[in-house]
Order: structure tokens, then sequence, then C-alpha cells
């Protein structure tokens, strides 16, 4: 998981671009928004289900 500040300058969006890059390379990547911590998290699965 990354985390990404939410107040990215306008017409930035580094979780996005984060997350393309991980689907890319052929990794499932999901974007949320941890609203407590203003912050966009990308989350890909690491296939570690202990």
């Amino acid at each position: 998981m990354e985390r990404f500040p939410a107040g990215a300058p306008r017409g930035s969006w580094p979780a996005e671009e984060y997350a393309a890059k991980r689907r890319a390379e052929g990794q499932s990547a999901t974007v949320v928004m941890d609203l407590k911590s203003d912050a966009f998290l990308v989350v890909v699965p690491t296939g570690d289900d202990d």
C-alpha cells in the first residue's frame, strides 16, 4: 500500500499515476480515499493470505 496526500497540485494525480504503473506491470491496483488522514491510498494485493 502506498499513501499520497490529497492536496496534490491542480492537474496532478500521483495516486492514479502510481496505480496505472502497477496495472501496466500486470498487478491489480485500487485507489481509495482515507478521509480521516485526507490521503489517497493505492492498494496492491500481495497474494499473502495468511
